[in-house]
């Protein structure tokens, strides 16, 4: 029944937004939304506050019984982040591309098979702009500004070199967001790389049972109040600690 949902609050990096808010909407026990921007997880210190502070603001706001987290780990950026008064509920991954295949499983499986993949999503491909011509140029204009031409080569190499360990462009989705333009754009990043290009059609149970309720805990981690997270070095990806733990 309805009313044994527990009043939820959702923070999301952005990346998410697309799903989350498709997903979210018409859920009558979900009394809030707040996102964050992507790209937080390059700064993992940074995250954590800004997480933190977010958390606290919409407990104080929303009053939920429940926040759930549109993140994984995020380079350990969600470690160390609690509530006072509602659960925290997070999914078992790495980062967003465990939400968008369905599990952390099928994640490991497409990595172990194709390492060097590229991810792209409407997320990402609205909030980043990732490898492809492009950025190339974009990248090259602005070195160009600020260092001059001999300088900006130089740069652009170095850019280049790190692109030397993918080899793949894989673009996943969940069925919502402009995927016919996004699935093109990642095609001609790809041609334009000369990397293999994939297409995959994501599983959306693992946003939807997050935003549902449905929390089990071999695919949830569920924080009690004045509990946080950390990372294990085995398949649980993170487990709950007290504060004074952490």
């Amino acid at each position: 029944m309805q009313d044994s949902k527990p009043r939820t609050a959702v923070i999301t990096c952005s990346v998410l937004e697309v799903e989350i808010e498709h997903f979210a909407r018409g859920l009558p026990h979900i009394v809030g939304l707040a996102k964050l921007p992507q790209g937080l997880h390059n700064d993992p210190p940074k995250l954590r506050r800004d997480l933190q502070a977010l958390i606290e603001e919409v407990e104080s706001e929303h009053e939920p019984e429940a926040i759930v987290l549109g993140y994984g780990l995020c380079s350990r950026g969600t470690e160390g982040v609690s509530a006072r008064n509602a659960r925290i509920v997070i999914p078992r991954a790495h980062d967003c591309i465990t939400l968008l295949l369905g599990s952390k499983e099928r994640y490991a499986a497409y990595v172990s098979k194709s390492p060097g993949t590229y991810w792209y999503s409407p997320g990402w491909n609205k909030h980043h702009l990732p490898p492809g011509e492009q950025r190339y140029l974009t990248l090259l204009r602005q070195y160009q500004d600020q260092y001059g031409e001999d300088n900006a080569q130089y740069l652009m190499e170095m850019e280049q070199h790190w692109f030397h360990t993918y080899d793949r462009a894989t673009y996943v989705d969940l069925g919502v967001g402009d995927i016919e333009s996004d699935v093109q754009h990642t095609r001609e990043c790809a041609e334009w790389l000369k990397w293999d290009f994939d297409h995959q059609r994501g599983d959306p149970d693992l946003v939807k049972d997050l935003l549902e309720g449905n929390w089990d805990s071999e695919r949830f981690l569920i924080l009690e109040p004045g509990e946080t997270l950390r990372l294990t070095a085995d398949d649980r990806i993170m487990e709950a600690v007290s504060l004074d733990e952490a």
